[in-house]
């Protein structure tokens, strides 16, 4: 099996079309966002993800949409508190 070399100029673009495709990507195509961050080493998000056998990816989207749900469970859409939440104006 032979491999096609590729130049700089095909990676390039190839990652920009990858990048392109992250805005629309997920079940919802509301798209995926990316975080650069450093974690407390008390989060231990490698051990939670190994408890429910997830990657740490699955375990920080877990955690977030279960905080988030609870947040909106709790809100009266009609309320300036659901505005000021989902930053919209009436």
């Amino acid at each position: 099996m032979t491999r096609r070399v590729q130049d700089g100029a095909e990676i390039a673009q190839r990652q920009a079309a990858y990048r392109a495709r992250r805005a629309t990507a997920g079940k919802d195509g509301n798209g995926e966002r990316q975080l650069d961050m450093w974690v407390s080493s008390e989060a231990e998000f490698a051990r939670l993800a190994r408890r429910y056998a997830v990657t740490k990816r699955e375990m920080l989207e877990r955690l977030i949409v279960r905080a988030d749900d609870a947040i909106v469970r709790r809100l009266d859409p009609d309320s300036e508190q659901w505005d000021l939440y989902f930053k919209a104006s009436r």
